[in-house]
């Protein structure tokens, strides 16, 4: 019996930031995402007919393979002439390991049916939310190591090369090792929404405290996490298990130890990138804190503050900018 509660013990450990209120109708129909296989066509170019192969992703894509050509390749989109040479070497280049890493893409990607079904659930839950919403078209891309995602005007980009497993042999020259946590397939579905969260949801808060900047984050975190309901808290956070174990059995202390050293008052660049930035570890309070441990308070500080206001909706706490209010009336004591 003492193992069987141990085991539900840490079950609701994990999973701890899903208690509590719903915010959709469970038959909420979904947006039916289709994802647009730019990297398919990108992988059919071929040296001996590389003029006319870029000829066709120009007439196929007129929008985003200029953006492409020029934010990937670093090329004028006009230059079609470098173009031809430069564009074999990038997807051949055995040095760095782009055709290693392009096959691998292709393969893992062949079929991205529960890519589709997860952001379909997802802007669904958006666009109820937010019915003004225009759901982007969504392309996948290679982009030679250099992004996960990429905003353009009513497009996203999702560069597949940047989520092909953290144990990827070719990481290791390019990323550290804390990063590659998230470089798995299936967090693409949250890196997405929470980075066109970032985007279309205004720092309203008139100081720059840390106090203010950790709740903003926070609550686009929340707000995150109840789009992905079915996910626990570490993979929306983009932490191992471990990592969001540690934190919430050390959270009073944790929290003690910020309110001790008044941390959420200050507004030195320092204390927010040190709280706030991705990292190795969160050095204010412990070499053993996972890095962005500062969101991580700001999304508990936004789950106790909706646990205690049932009548406030998710769109109403997006739009508080009243940083002290949401702190005070969350009854936040860990």
């Amino acid at each position: 019996m003492k193992k069987i509660l141990y085991i539900a013990a840490c079950v609701l450990t994990l999973t701890a930031c899903h208690k509590g209120r719903t915010y959709f109708p469970k038959d909420l129909e979904s947006q039916q995402i289709e994802l647009v296989r730019f990297d398919n066509d990108l992988m059919n170019v071929h040296s001996t007919t590389v003029a006319q192969d870029i000829r066709v992703l120009y007439d196929k894509y007129p929008v985003f393979m200029p953006l492409w050509v020029e934010d990937i390749l670093g090329i004028p989109a006009a230059d079609t002439a470098y173009l031809e040479e430069a564009l074999p070497e990038f997807l051949n280049d055995t040095v760095y390991g782009f055709k290693q890493t392009n096959a691998r893409e292709q393969e893992l990607f062949a079929d991205v049916s529960d890519l589709e079904k997860s952001l379909s659930k997802a802007f669904a839950r958006v666009s109820y939310l937010w019915p003004e919403t225009e759901v982007p078209t969504i392309y996948l891309f290679i982009s030679g190591f250099q992004m996960p995602i990429y905003f353009g005007d009513e497009l996203v980009g999702i560069g597949a090369d940047m989520y092909l497993g953290s144990d990827y042999e070719y990481y290791n020259r390019v990323v550290y090792e804390y990063q590659k946590v998230t470089m798995r397939k299936e967090c693409i579905p949250v890196d997405v929404i929470s980075a066109l969260l970032f985007r279309t949801i205004p720092y309203t808060s008139i100081k720059s405290r840390l106090l203010d900047q950790m709740l903003y984050r926070g609550k686009v975190m929340y707000l995150t996490s109840q789009i992905f309901d079915e996910l626990p808290g570490y993979e929306v956070m983009g932490w191992t298990k471990e990592q969001w174990a540690w934190c919430v059995k050390n959270e009073r202390a944790i929290w003690h130890l910020v309110m001790d050293k008044r941390d959420l008052f200050k507004t030195e660049s320092l204390v927010l990138t040190g709280y706030l930035n991705d990292g190795p570890f969160t050095s204010e309070v412990s070499q053993d804190a996972p890095g962005r441990l500062g969101i991580w308070l700001g999304w508990r500080i936004a789950e106790s503050y909706m646990e205690h206001n049932e009548n406030v909706t998710l769109q109403e706490l997006m739009t508080e900018g009243d940083a002290q209010k949401i702190l005070e009336e969350s009854f936040y004591k860990p």
